[in-house]
């Protein structure tokens, strides 16, 4: 147990530590790092964070983070509005955007369906992205989900969804080397899976 001498820097350290990936030994060093920074610096840093939590907003299409009412990749006019790619989070489409090998707009689930955590299709997007369907000039929906047993029947549901329209239905590569989290995929690799999906209805 550490001896911190001051309360406030025990409140600080207790605030840090509660973020993902950060212990009491490295919320201790920010902390420390932290009141050697101009007073200035850390006030910026605090509004910042302030004004993200207060302003963030989400895609009234897509549901990805947004600054406005529309994300800054569906209201641009150089991406492929024909195309979604469909993915469990946010993290996902930052990853799949690092790869510069795909152009289309996204649709963002929030979560799979997951029976044992008590989550359905009703607590995602799939309505909404359904809706889509219907209203846009949809041609390729890409399943980038997961490949868990909850991704592959969250896919399922999907494709039973639409799969009486005209829609393409297909999934990124199979095998490749990354897990089941796309933000931990290398970028080459993550965007070789895009390049290379495949039809859904051949997968298995």
């Amino acid at each position: 147990m550490e001896n911190i001498p001051s309360k406030l820097v025990e409140r600080a350290v207790d605030e840090l530590s509660k973020l993902p990936g950060i212990g009491r030994r490295t919320a201790m060093r920010l902390a420390l790092h932290m009141l050697k920074q101009d007073e200035k610096d850390i006030e910026v840093l605090g509004q910042s964070l302030i004004d993200m939590r207060s302003n963030i907003t989400y895609c009234r299409k897509c549901h990805n983070i947004a600054d406005s009412e529309l994300c800054k990749i569906c209201s641009s006019h150089n991406r492929d509005h024909t195309t979604v790619c469909i993915v469990e989070d946010v993290r996902d489409v930052m990853a799949i955007e690092n790869t510069s090998q795909y152009n289309g707009l996204y649709h963002v689930l929030g979560g799979i369906i997951s029976p044992m955590e008590g989550i359905g299709p009703e607590d995602l997007t799939i309505e909404q992205l359904t809706r889509r369907v219907g209203e846009e000039d949809i041609r390729e929906l890409i399943m980038a989900l997961p490949t868990t047993i909850e991704g592959d029947t969250t896919n399922f549901y999907i494709y039973k969804q639409i799969k009486d329209t005209d829609v393409k239905v297909s999934t990124i590569a199979k095998g490749v080397s990354f897990g089941n989290d796309l933000e931990y995929a290398d970028e080459v690799t993550l965007g070789r899976s895009i390049v290379n999906r495949t039809p859904y209805e051949d997968t298995s």
